[in-house]
């Protein structure tokens, strides 16, 4: 599933792309995605203009010139294909997973603008588009996340007050998006590792000091994927059709047996499963 730094190169693509563009036509293949698409859909896009592109946590948010807005969530393998009308190019996929060019199958929806068309793939059929009406809406969608690790609102005192006497380990914590939005499996690996916190520790032992550095590595390990335009874990490819390079700077997913990188560590990295998810980690220095 993309996280935070993948969905945000995802949307500052497409925002290249279709910022201030009419929508001419919506051909819908398949409506049963992870829910449902409503009978009016196209005829509620079709001839509005996308005024701004946007993002929050993991969904890419379309700002339409009627105040409506179209949320965006990728799932497990959705890609978003860009096709232009007058020349072919090699690499179509705007995101990651799955194909460097538009599949033959599972091509469930088209947004066709006047020199190109957008195209929503997704084998699993996971993600969805949802249209709100109203700012209201919108806002109300999006009350039960918690803060972007990359604001400041997650801050020292909002952990502190949130792992108060909790029982449940800090890894869930950083998976669970009413705790945090944005943070999927891969970075909160990346993140405990730089924090020298086991994943396995739970919420009402995470000391002041340690509280301070998850604070600090979650901005610095999510603002560095965005630098490097995302984890290639599937090929992930921006607009410009460049791999991200940030899988090249991993500390400890996916190097299980591997010698920990911290210098004067002798441990190696362990894999372990918290709730069904690849907990990757050192035992020796994240205690």
């Amino acid at each position: 599933m993309p996280e935070l730094p993948e969905v945000e190169i995802v949307k500052r693509s497409l925002k290249n792309k279709v910022n201030h563009k009419k929508i001419k036509k919506i051909i819908v293949n398949n409506r049963n995605l992870r829910f449902k698409i409503k009978k009016n859909f196209e005829n509620l896009l079709e001839g509005r203009s996308i005024i701004s592109v946007s993002r929050f946590s993991k969904y890419i948010i379309l700002f339409l010139d009627n105040h409506h807005y179209c949320l965006i969530h990728l799932g497990m393998s959705g890609t978003l294909h860009l096709i232009e009308h007058k020349k072919k190019k090699k690499i179509t996929n705007l995101s990651f997973y799955h194909s460097k060019i538009l599949p033959k199958k599972h091509n469930h929806i088209y947004i066709k603008f006047t020199n190109f068309t957008i195209i929503y793939n997704d084998p699993r059929r996971f993600g969805f588009f949802k249209l709100l009406n109203t700012k209201k809406e919108l806002k109300k969608y999006f009350q039960r996340f918690g803060p972007e690790a990359t604001s400041s609102k997650f801050n020292f005192k909002y952990i502190k007050y949130r792992l108060k006497n909790k029982k449940k380990n800090i890894k869930n914590f950083l998976l669970d998006q009413s705790f945090v939005s944005g943070i999927g499996n891969i970075y909160a690996n990346e993140i405990l590792f730089q924090s020298k916190i086991n994943p396995f520790k739970l919420g009402q032992k995470i000391t002041n000091k340690e509280i301070s550095e998850l604070v600090k590595y979650s901005k610095l390990v999510l603002n560095l994927s965005i630098k490097f335009g995302g984890s290639s874990i599937r090929d992930f490819k921006n607009a410009k059709g460049f791999s991200g390079l940030f899988q090249n700077n991993f500390k400890v997913y996916s190097r299980e047996n591997k010698n920990c990188v911290r210098k004067n560590c002798k441990g190696k990295i362990i894999k372990r499963f918290i709730s069904n998810r690849s907990s990757f980690f050192c035992k020796f220095c994240q205690k």
